[in-house]
């Protein structure tokens, strides 16, 4: 759907988007064929998508044979969704955070363009489910921070929290004029591929990433509740310096060390 089809479907519906559901919708169909390609959707997919809006991507999916299964929480726009039906489609209306996803068969993928205001905690949600892959619309800051490597400004919790449930598999850039409304930033679409997650209990982890992130400037042993001297030790033994700080450690650095701490406590 272009921009001359979506103002006059739009009057027609008497809507407009809105703002506080983050409704920026995709008029461009290059970008729409694109995102199907990147998330490599074919006939007898099972695909979720999040947030169709309008549905042009809902209507490429369906073209291209996928059985879909679109959750929109606008009631007008879930509505409309019907118009594409081709006996492979199946429209929720529902807030994907309140939505079960466990109520969907496994291993599906997921195409969507998130809503800028609640990624994180979409993407919480979508990576203690099963699924193949994940291809997302999000701000392309927020991107830049989930594919950051260790070392770099960029490199955060947020990044571990992707990485530690998913791969990179590719991304592109999509400029403002690609919706209406603009918004002011540019976008990027992202493809995470599944993978198994490292060995260590993800809430023990998670709570040290967290914390030692909390304040990123400062060296990780001035930060998390353990001696010192145990945790200069323990970055030395995974290879680091003992004054390291956070961003300083990969995925398998924190991984290690995490491990190792877990081992610390349980013989205090």
């Amino acid at each position: 759907m272009n921009l001359n089809e979506l103002i006059p479907f739009l009057k027609e519906l008497n809507i407009k988007p809105k703002k506080g559901l983050s409704q920026n919708f995709l008029i461009d169909p290059t970008v729409v064929k694109k995102i199907t390609q990147t998330a490599e959707v074919k006939s007898g997919d099972i695909v979720l998508e999040i947030g169709p809006g309008p549905g042009a991507l809902t209507d490429k999916l369906l073209k291209l044979g996928a059985k879909v299964y679109a959750v929109e929480m606008d009631p007008i726009l879930a509505q409309q969704l019907h118009r594409f039906q081709n006996g492979n489609l199946t429209v929720i209306e529902a807030d994907i955070l309140k939505f079960s996803l466990s109520q969907l068969p496994p291993n599906i993928k997921i195409v969507a363009n998130l809503p800028y205001h609640i990624t994180t905690p979409i993407l919480e949600k979508i990576f203690l489910n099963s699924f193949s892959s994940l291809t997302i619309m999000v701000q392309k800051e927020v991107a830049d921070r989930m594919i950051a490597v260790a070392g770099s400004k960029t490199f955060g919790s947020l990044s571990l929290f992707v990485q530690f449930y998913s791969k990179l598999h590719s991304h592109f850039i999509v400029p403002p004029n690609s919706f209406y409304p603009q918004p002011k930033i540019d976008s990027t679409v992202i493809r995470l591929d599944s993978h198994p997650t490292p060995n260590i209990d993800p809430i023990f982890f998670f709570s040290l990433t967290r914390k030692a992130f909390q304040q990123r400037r400062k060296m990780i042993s001035s930060t998390l509740p353990f001696p010192k001297d145990g945790i200069r030790a323990t970055l030395e033994k995974i290879g680091e310096r003992a004054d390291a700080r956070p961003e300083a450690l990969s995925l398998d650095q924190w991984v290690r060390f995490a491990q190792e701490l877990n081992l610390m406590k349980k013989d205090e």
